[in-house]
């Protein structure tokens, strides 16, 4: 097995005898012209320029460090030089191509691929040579991310680092790993802190939910992230479908015997580093945890999610302020209205339920953004895996989130594994949402005339 400890140890052997090999090759002499010193974009063109893997070992190792202590505006001024410094040269790529143009053969082709690409992603690869720095080029991300609404510029070095870590974070480097009781604490408090859609409140809370018998819970990680989760799905197996998620975090509740479990209910699913986020773990994880299921468990015959909606009640706030929509009407506004004054109280809904669910079945048949995707992030994720939007749960999460985001509404998306393939590529090819009759249904005729539409 490989022994990530050992070769940390190696390279911080190998860095620190490189500290005095790169100050000699520089011939610099007192403290004005040691490494520490310089300024990082120095450092980062110093780092480009290293020949041996001492000296690029230390120049990383100082490059990271440094970085870790700078504050946030300092970062940012760091990564704007990167992104502007280190950027193709417009003027060679046309000289590139002009002889690839004239002479098109493959060592003309390898020198302009060598020439588009920015020389900032070299150095993102040569700092990736610092010991344990992956998960630091992780969190520089995050940084990146912060940035961007201030310094849209930075899309660029964003693109690079989506490049690179597309292929770092690769499914052949992934591990599947499954959570339970006696899985390290260090791991075990991650869970408690990345759940991002369920937030579980207490150790007791994690154990109801992967020790028992009928509850699972599965992770990906990656050999470069030592006891970082990626990526992880919580998982109940139970007789049938849910339509609400009460029942599955009950405190008390029966817990199933195997072979009465035929359907497995995959209710949250959380990404946990953010600096990763664009790079997709998701859609390999489910299937994963799919087969695993079925091997092990084959009573199962339904992999079926209970899924939030979260941006269902933002769109549906957008609507009532649209005083043209043809979708909802002046009766269907008060009796929103009057929802904000029962938050959480699951009775008298039933002229909510006439106004939400054909709300509900617009959202994810009808609406699209301005570019003609599908409104919903979570909806996009599970269609274009190849799931099918199966039911439309109004009231079944009455958490503060759940009705803050969705008025409690969820959604069955159910993947069935002969038509996987052909429902992704519904959706991937026309944009098509793949979903049940009793979907379609839900649509009924809430559409009004426009001249029913308040002027």
């Amino acid at each position: 097995m490989l022994n990530i400890g050992f070769l940390n140890e190696l390279l911080n052997t190998i860095a620190h005898q490189g500290r005095s090999l790169v100050d000699r090759a520089r011939g610099l002499a007192g403290d004005a012209g040691r490494i520490d010193t310089m300024p990082l974009a120095d450092l980062a063109a110093l780092l480009l320029s290293a020949r041996g893997e001492a000296s690029g070992v230390v120049i990383a190792r100082e490059i990271v460090s440094r970085y870790q202590r700078l504050e946030t505006a300092q970062r940012h001024a760091f990564l704007l030089a990167l992104n502007n410094s280190f950027a193709a040269s417009p003027d060679d790529i046309r000289v590139a191509f002009s002889i690839y143009d004239s002479e098109p053969n493959a060592r003309n082709h390898a020198r302009l691929l060598a020439t588009v690409e920015p020389p900032r992603q070299e150095v993102i690869r040569r700092l990736n040579l610092a010991p344990g720095n992956t998960g630091g080029l992780v969190r520089m991300r995050e940084d990146l991310l912060d940035a961007l609404p201030d310094h849209p510029e930075l899309a660029a070095l964003d693109n690079d680092f989506r490049h690179l870590f597309s292929s770092w974070f690769n499914r052949g480097f992934l591990v599947l790993r499954r959570i339970d009781w006696s899985s390290p604490a260090q791991i075990l408090e991650k869970i408690i802190r990345y759940e991002a859609v369920h937030a579980i409140e207490s150790w007791d809370d994690l154990r109801r939910r992967i020790e028992p018998a009928d509850r699972r819970c599965y992770a990906f990680f990656h050999p470069a992230l030592i006891d970082e989760p990626l990526i992880f799905v919580e998982v109940a197996l139970m007789a049938e479908r849910p339509a609400a998620i009460e029942p599955i975090l009950a405190e008390k509740r029966d817990i199933l015997a195997g072979p009465q479990a035929t359907t497995a209910v995959f209710y949250s699913i959380s990404n946990c580093q953010k600096g990763l986020a664009g790079i997709s773990f998701g859609n390999f994880l489910i299937k994963q945890v799919v087969e695993d299921l079925r091997r092990d468990i084959p009573t199962l015959d339904t992999f079926v999610t209970l899924s939030p909606v979260p941006g269902f009640r933002r769109w549906v706030d957008a609507e009532c302020a649209n005083r043209t929509t043809t979708f909802v009407s002046d009766a269907d506004r008060a009796v929103l209205a009057a929802l904000d004054g029962e938050e959480n109280d699951p009775e008298d809904m039933e002229d909510a339920s006439r106004v939400l669910l054909p709300l509900l079945a617009r959202y994810f048949l009808e609406a699209r953004t301005p570019s003609g995707r599908v409104i919903d992030p979570v909806a996009r994720f599970h269609l274009g895996n190849g799931a099918r939007l199966e039911r439309l749960n109004l009231f079944a999460d009455f958490s503060a989130k759940g009705w803050r985001d969705s008025y409690a509404a969820m959604v069955n998306y159910l993947y069935d594994l002969k038509s996987i393939e052909e429902n992704h590529e519904r959706f991937a090819t026309h944009g098509e949402v793949v979903a049940s009759s009793a979907v379609s249904r839900a649509l009924g005729s809430r559409r009004l005339h426009k001249s029913d539409a308040t002027p």
